[in-house]
C-alpha cells in the first residue's frame, strides 16, 4: 500500500453489526507444514522496501510485545533466505511495493544473492531467480525525492520449477508504475498465469498521463481502470486456455468481515472502489449465478476456504498492533481452476514476527500442479 496515503483513518463510519472478534486476541496462523510433491506452495507479501532484507542482520524492526500474540524467542531476521528457509522453500514468492529504482541493477543483484545461499555457507537448499517489475512512469512514481524508489514487484521462482513447466515471466504494456507481474507456467495443454499484483491505492492526488504529465483525473480514478484493464487481462488469458490466478496486495478490503473495528467506508470513493473491485473480479463468489460478462468472475479464496472466520493482512506500524487491521491482501482464482479443485489450501500468517519490518504479513496459498490433477481424473 503507498505508505503516505495508505494507513486507515482513525475514524471509521459504522457499517451495521459490530466485529464479534478483537483481532488483539487471535492466535496466530501456525506456520504451515511442507506442501505436497502435488502441490506448489506460493507466499504474498508486501515488503514495504526491499532494503531491511538486504542488510546483514536486523531485529530493532520486531517490536517486543507483552501481547497474546508474543513470540520474541523465535523472532525471524529480516532475511529472503531465511523466510524461503522457514517456511519449506515456497515454489514461488511474490512480494510487493519493494522500492528500487528501474535503474538500480546493484540492489537487484542484491536480492538474487539474498535469495541464494553464499558461497562459504553449509546451506544446501534450493536455488531461486528473480525477476522485477519496476515503475517507469516518471510522472506518476516519482519516489522520494524523484528518486524512483516506489512501488514495484518481484516475483522469486524456485529453479526447479522448470523441470516441471515452460517458465515465462512478464509484464503488461498499460502499468508503468512496476504493479504488475505474469508468471506463466505450461506443460504441454496445461497452462497457468499467476499474478503478482500491487493494486493502485485510491486517493484524490492527481493522476498524470504518463507519457505527457497531463493531469487526466485522481488516484481514485486510475484505481478503478487499473480494475478494468487487469480484468481484462484475466478474461483474455482465460479465453485462450489459461487457468488464472492472482496474488498480491489489492488494496481492497472486500467486504465487512476484513476491516477491524470497522470497514473503511468514507470518503464515499473507497465504496466506490471496493464495489468496482467486487464487479470486476469476485463476480464469481455466491450461488454461481450471476453474469459472467460482470467481470474476471473471480472467486476470493480465502473468504471461500475460511467463511466467516477474521484475519487481517495490513497492521498499521503506527497503531498498536490489532487496533485498526484490515485484510487486503489475497488471493483470487479463476471459476475454472476453483471448479478442477486446483486450489487446495490458503492462510494468513497474522503475527507481529511474521510482519517484520513491513506493515503486511505474508499469506500463502497451495496450487496443485495441472498435469498432476488430470493424471488423477
Amino acid at each position: 500500500m503507498d505508505r503516505e496515503i495508505s494507513p486507515p483513518p482513525i475514524k471509521r463510519r459504522k457499517l451495521g453489526q459490530s466485529v464479534p472478534v478483537d483481532p488483539t486476541h487471535l492466535p496466530p496462523s501456525m506456520v504451515p507444514t511442507p506442501a505436497s510433491p502435488n502441490t506448489m506452495r506460493i507466499f504474498s507479501w508486501n515488503i514495504n522496501g526491499i532494503t531491511p532484507f538486504l542488510q546483514k542482520s536486523i531485529t530493532s524492526f520486531f517490536p517486543k510485545s507483552s501481547g497474546p500474540n508474543s513470540k520474541n524467542d523465535s523472532v525471524p531476521r529480516a532475511s529472503l533466505r531465511s523466510f524461503l528457509h522457514r517456511h519449506h522453500w515456497p515454489s514461488i514468492l511474490l512480494i510487493q511495493e519493494v522500492k528500487i529504482a528501474h535503474k538500480d541493477a546493484r540492489t537487484q543483484d542484491a536480492v538474487r544473492t539474498a535469495i541464494n545461499p553464499s558461497t562459504t555457507s553449509t546451506d544446501n537448499g534450493p536455488t531461486y531467480d528473480a525477476h522485477f517489475t519496476l515503475p517507469n512512469d516518471p510522472f506518476n512514481a516519482r519516489g522520494p525525492r524523484g528518486s524512483g524508489k516506489v512501488y514495484g514487484v518481484c516475483s522469486i521462482l524456485r529453479r526447479s520449477l522448470s523441470q516441471r513447466y515452460t517458465v515465462n515471466v512478464r509484464t503488461v504494456d498499460w502499468d508503468a508504475e512496476g504493479r504488475v507481474s505474469v508468471v506463466e507456467l505450461t506443460n504441454g495443454e496445461e497452462k497457468l498465469a499467476i499474478f503478482n499484483i500491487y493494486a493502485v491505492n485510491g486517493t484524490d492526488n492527481p493522476y498524470r498521463d504518463p507519457t505527457t504529465g497531463r493531469v487526466c483525473g485522481t488516484r481514485h480514478d486510475r484505481k478503478r481502470a487499473f480494475h478494468a484493464l487487469l480484468a481484462s487481462e484475466c478474461k483474455r488469458l482465460e479465453e485462450q486456455g489459461w487457468e488464472v490466478l492472482l496474488g498480491g496486495d489489492m488494496n481492497v478490503a472486500p467486504d465487512a468481515r476484513d476491516g477491524w473495528p470497522k470497514l473503511r467506508t468514507f470518503p464515499q470513493a473507497h465504496v466506490l472502489n471496493r464495489s468496482d473491485f467486487r464487479e470486476k473480479f469476485l463476480s464469481g463468489m455466491g450461488d454461481g449465478k450471476e453474469q459472467k460478462a460482470a467481470g474476471f468472475n473471480g472467486m476470493d479464496v480465502w473468504r471461500e476456504m475460511h467463511r466467516d472466520e477474521r484475519r487481517y493482512t495490513y497492521y498499521s506500524r503506527g497503531r498498536e498492533w490489532g487496533t485498526s487491521c484490515d485484510r487486503v491482501d489475497y488471493f483470487v482464482t479463476g471459476r475454472g481452476a476453483w471448479e478442477r479443485g486446483l486450489i487446495k489450501h490458503c492462510g494468513i500468517l497474522n503475527s507481529e514476527a511474521e510482519r517484520g519490518p513491513s506493515d503486511h504479513v505474508p499469506i500463502w496459498v497451495d496450487v496443485a500442479h495441472p498435469s498432476t490433477e488430470k493424471e488423477r481424473s
